[in-house]
């Protein structure tokens, strides 16, 4: 659009009515807050406009940025002696309306160096930052320390130390650092996405629902918990109808992080994978909907654990290198029926580090076909200790209702071993 108007009228005259545009609209949006403010208030539509027109004709004298600079700086003291006025008016003084004056002549001096969308997203950003005040500050209050902190550490371990991780292969197994520390970003995402709804859902969901986050989050961990709850009510369709959800989700779960790091192998996987989902939820659904002797609403779930404990994030980057040379020397030494005898043993912990080991190898070190086949053995025989783990921490008919439904959804898992395998 700037563009366009250049083509039409002067490009001088476009950078001032950009600039005046601009500067008016911070300008009109601090006027608008001066009837509801107590004593003083600095700038409003012409002040802020003749601050913007300023950046502008200094950022234009020089090619240099000494002009700009000093002008800054001159506006600066200006907003510095408003601001030491405005405290001797009031105890409670905010810097806002200084710091939107900062912007506006930083948005002037902008739009002469060109920087034209920069100028716009500058403006625009701080309107919304002023705009939204009430919104910001009582988000500031609904947000706990501890979920900032939590968000804090997310950022850590994506922002921070992947970066720096180096992204080279070393030993016969295939160790890369940076493919490494980039799962445990995926798992450590995947989890914190159900963490955040678990807490955004928390008093709403029922039972069912806060089945499918944990199993986005871990299915094993939601089946225990949701054993445990079912010792205080009376409701064994409920839990194990829920319980098979969770598991069923599980399924989706692997398909998510399989796909991040080989599609092909998510390919292979998409029709069996999606289906055991779709047969899990339907009759989780239908068992969960059965009448139990208690009717009534249920208290959800508690929420699960952080999932972003560092010292986990790092456990899991250890248990993982060990899947991953684990499945290379398995391959090279035992052949499929090693990789099928290791994958059955994962499903006692957690398969997510053997099942990503599969996605990193495959294709070099693993067969296609074998790390399909794998990742089925090692989903089925996850679904049995689960149903071990709901049989020992739930009530008698919960734990045996949930035992023999994920025995059966196990079967039904390994079926598709006939067309994966061949």
């Amino acid at each position: 659009m700037v563009d366009h108007l250049m083509q039409v009228m002067p490009p001088e005259a476009v950078k001032i009515l950009l600039a005046l545009l601009l500067s008016f609209l911070i300008g009109l949006e601090r006027e608008e807050r001066r009837p509801g403010e107590q004593g003083y208030l600095f700038g409003g539509v012409r002040t802020f406009p003749l601050i913007g027109l300023i950046g502008l004709a200094l950022a234009q004298l020089d090619a240099s940025v000494w002009p700009a600079t000093v002008g800054f700086a001159v506006i600066a003291a200006f907003l510095w002696l408003s601001y030491q006025h405005k405290l001797q008016k009031t105890e409670a003084a905010g810097v806002t309306t200084e710091f939107s004056g900062l912007a506006t002549y930083v948005v002037g001096a902008l739009v002469a160096r060109n920087q034209f969308w920069v100028a716009t997203a500058l403006a625009v950003l701080s309107l919304l930052l002023l705009e939204l005040k009430a919104v910001l500050e009582s988000l500031s209050k609904r947000v706990p320390g501890e979920q900032i902190f939590t968000f804090t550490k997310f950022l850590l371990l994506t922002a921070v130390i992947l970066p720096i991780v180096p992204n080279q292969t070393y030993g016969t197994f295939g160790f890369n650092p940076f493919k490494t520390w980039l799962v445990v970003v995926a798992v450590s995402a995947v989890s914190y996405a159900s963490y955040l709804l678990q807490l955004w859902t928390s008093g709403k969901s029922g039972i069912l629902l806060a089945a499918v986050l944990g199993g986005l989050y871990s299915s094993t961990a939601a089946t225990v918990v949701l054993a445990k709850r079912a010792k205080d009510e009376n409701r064994p369709h409920l839990f194990s109808g829920a319980i098979l959800i969770a598991s069923s989700v599980m399924y989706l779960r692997i398909l998510i992080l399989v796909a991040l790091f080989s599609m092909e192998l998510a390919r292979r996987l998409l029709l069996p994978v999606v289906g055991l989902f779709v047969l899990g939820m339907a009759v989780g659904l239908f068992w969960a909907g059965r009448r139990d002797a208690e009717s009534g609403e249920v208290k959800s779930a508690k929420a699960a654990p952080n999932p972003l404990e560092l010292s986990s994030a790092f456990f899991f980057a250890v248990i993982f290198v060990v899947m991953l040379a684990a499945t290379h020397y398995a391959v090279v030494y035992l052949g499929r029926g090693g990789v099928y005898a290791l994958a059955a043993l994962t499903g006692f912990t957690d398969i997510a580090p053997f099942i990503l080991g599969l996605a990193n190898t495959v294709g070099t070190s693993t067969p296609f076909a074998l790390a399909a086949s794998a990742v089925m053995v090692a989903a089925a025989s996850n679904n049995i200790v689960k149903g071990g783990y709901a049989f020992s921490f739930g009530d008698r008919k919960t734990g045996m209702e949930s035992l023999i439904l994920l025995l059966v959804f196990a079967a039904v898992g390994l079926l598709p071993l006939i067309w994966l395998a061949a």
